[in-house]
């Protein structure tokens, strides 16, 4: 369902940029205990857009390595 990815996405999101802010990895866990205790759905689409996001952001930052080495081209 299009609705849940959405919504799981928008959250993972902000959760990520306050994990970044704050340096608190447990805002993952508690929001997901937050989200379970409502919709089971939601918390397993929330903890895939948090894998996926993470996931996203390590290839960036090879990617980045890997251009640097190679002069920026």
């Amino acid at each position: 369902m299009q609705l849940i990815d959405d919504v799981a996405d928008r959250v993972a999101i902000e959760v990520l940029k306050l994990v970044d802010e704050t340096g608190n990895l447990d805002i993952v866990e508690d929001v997901k205990k937050v989200i379970g205790t409502s919709s089971q759905t939601l918390e397993e689409a929330y903890m895939t857009a948090i894998r996926v996001r993470r996931a996203e952001a390590r290839a960036m930052e090879l990617i980045g390595t890997l251009r640097a080495q190679n002069g920026g081209a």
